[in-house]
């Protein structure tokens, strides 16, 4: 599949957040053309302050264990950066809403403790994709910096969406930070923002029948004429 095959429009409608991929690796050619194309990103003064940092294969297998092993044995998580705030009103109700179609999907019941915490732990697990990528930055820069990457990320994720590929961005990966960078061999200073799990999508996992709704423009979008 070629990125210039498909329109801007249509790989904006098919991208969302995938969670179950096939073990069909992308071929590494493409992954290059992905990265090179999503260096075109804006940047304030073209600082491009955005870092990669990707496995696959055996080494994110081993990464996979040693973050999943992390979560399941308690391990104290120490995010580089804030947390989730605790969002309130219609932010609120749409991170509710959020959480029943995917729960719905994979047959949760609220009450099922046991059931959303090996949910949880899917994320540590990558959802069994063959790659997996970081998000960096420095640790001292600002949120206006974290713009920039943020815009960096859409761009990948919507090139990824471009050529056929799922992806699933996850702050949860980012929560054991020393173990990233360790695994990576990075500096203290280099800030683990998120991780991006990629892969082709496997159709017949529950948790990607699941299917959000987005805001009206009236909602979010205050025009003055």
């Amino acid at each position: 599949m070629s990125a210039q095959n498909t329109p801007l429009v249509q790989a904006i409608q098919q991208r969302r957040s995938v969670r179950g991929f096939t073990q069909e690796p992308v071929p590494s050619e493409i992954i290059n053309e992905i990265l090179t194309l999503a260096q075109q990103s804006p940047s304030n003064c073209n600082v491009q302050p955005w870092k990669v940092l990707m496995a696959s294969g055996e080494s994110c297998n081993e990464l996979r264990n040693t973050l999943k092993q992390a979560f399941v044995s308690g391990t104290p998580m120490n995010p580089d950066f804030s947390a989730l705030p605790k969002f309130e009103g219609a932010m609120r109700d749409r991170q509710m809403d959020c959480a029943f179609a995917l729960y719905g999907a994979m047959g949760i019941e609220r009450s099922d403790k046991p059931g959303r915490l090996q949910a949880t732990a899917r994320n540590y697990e990558f959802f069994d994709a063959p790659h997996v990528l970081f998000i960096t930055m420095q640790r001292d820069f600002s949120p206006s910096i974290a713009v920039d990457v943020g815009m960096y990320a859409q761009t990948l994720m919507l090139l990824m969406s471009a050529y056929g590929i799922g992806s699933c961005a996850q702050a949860s990966t980012a929560y054991y930070p020393d173990i990233v960078r360790d695994f990576f061999n990075e500096p203290q200073e280099s800030g683990i923002l998120f991780g991006i799990s990629f892969g082709y999508e496997d159709k017949t996992v529950a948790a990607n029948k699941a299917s959000t709704q987005r805001a009206d423009i009236s909602e979010v979008v205050k025009i003055k004429s």
